[in-house]
């Protein structure tokens, strides 16, 4: 799954900070680094030990983490709805991303320009909501006009009263993220790509002291999705390796680990492993996924031809010392079609292919 997350705020707020620090990191024996495949897209690989301890236990030759694809985009201004600065470009470099993390300005170093008035978050964060907010009203208000022609069909009525519903709620200023929808409104509305229904996570960029309790009161308050991060001292300290980070005092998981698996984890992600001798990769799916369309993911002969999977806990497996013993014991699963993935879960399909 190639999942990519739009990395979006005000002009010097940290945003191309953040990108260079998660593109130049890398992980321990990674089988590939971190790397930037076009001048604003990073592939960042999830850190997970889960990972490193099965290599570790089936000897694996290769180690293949799971990657987010972490995108720059073009600093926005107020009136990029109406084509203001990078306007259209950058909005529709947002409408291409699963999810978007937002880059607040939280530092006071003055020798780094502010474009606004003060170092206010919540300001900040009020000038990207109104842009994407107006940007899908534009969208929303297009298609209602083109489907008033054929109300007569059942299933443009639905489409027309779920467009209805979120234009009524963007006139309010409100995100569609944060309202509920019911999963048929939610289905109809997702095809139109909409800024708004995107998953967020909140940066503040600066310093723990840096950021007042009233800020941390109000995100926790209203159930944003937030990290307080020093991007200056992350992307000073990323080519450290987590001795080096230890011996300096520094957390051995950086910040930007967490952000990559919160990141993760808002796309409602979770992780299933294959190990053996060639090599132990991570896989994500989404959660609730069925065993055949996650052994689709490694190959889609797995989902046609798919018999049975025979599944693991990574954690039992380690405890017993491999494959051998876990049989032995009897604590390898035979699982159906019908079995829901869990995350965490080794698994080996059989096929008939």
């Amino acid at each position: 799954m190639a999942l990519s997350i739009g990395i979006v705020g005000l002009p010097n707020v940290g945003k191309s900070t953040l990108f260079e620090t998660l593109t130049k990191k890398q992980v321990d024996k990674a089988n590939y680094p971190f790397c930037t495949i076009d001048p604003n897209i990073g592939v960042v690989a999830v850190p997970d030990e889960r990972v490193d301890k099965l290599a570790e236990l089936t000897k694996s030759q290769k180690k293949i983490y799971t990657t987010i694809d972490f995108i720059d985009i073009a600093g926005l201004v107020k009136g990029a709805s109406k084509g203001e600065g990078l306007g259209n470009k950058f909005l529709a470099n947002i409408r291409e991303v699963d999810a978007i993390v937002y880059v607040l300005r939280a530092f006071l170093n003055n020798k780094i320009i502010n474009t606004q008035n003060s170092i206010n978050p919540f300001k900040d964060k009020e000038i990207l909501d109104t842009e994407l907010i107006l940007k899908d009203l534009e969208t929303i208000e297009k298609r209602l006009k083109s489907l008033e022609k054929e109300l007569k069909n059942k299933e443009i009525i639905k489409e027309y009263e779920s467009l209805l519903k979120a234009k009524n709620l963007l006139e309010q200023g409100k995100i569609l993220i944060e309202e509920f929808f019911t999963e048929d409104e939610i289905k109809q509305l997702k095809q139109y790509q909409l800024l708004t229904l995107k998953p967020r996570i909140y940066l503040l960029n600066g310093k723990e002291e840096e950021v007042s309790q009233d800020i941390i009161n109000e995100f926790k308050k209203n159930n944003w999705p937030y990290l307080i991060i020093d991007l200056l001292t992350e992307f000073e300290a990323a080519d450290l390796s987590k001795q080096e980070r230890r011996e300096l005092g520094l957390p051995e998981e950086t910040e930007l680990d967490i952000l990559i698996k919160k990141s993760y984890q808002i796309l409602g992600l979770i992780t299933f492993f294959t190990t053996g001798p060639d090599e132990t990769r991570a896989w994500a799916i989404k959660k609730g996924t069925a065993v055949p369309q996650a052994g689709g993911i490694i190959h889609s002969d797995f989902e046609k031809h798919f018999i049975k999977a025979e599944v693991i806990n990574w954690k039992d497996l380690i405890s017993v010392g491999g494959f051998t013993q876990a049989r032995e014991k009897g604590l390898i699963r035979t699982e159906g079609k019908e079995y829901i993935v869990q995350d965490g879960d080794v698994i080996e399909i059989k096929h008939n292919a």
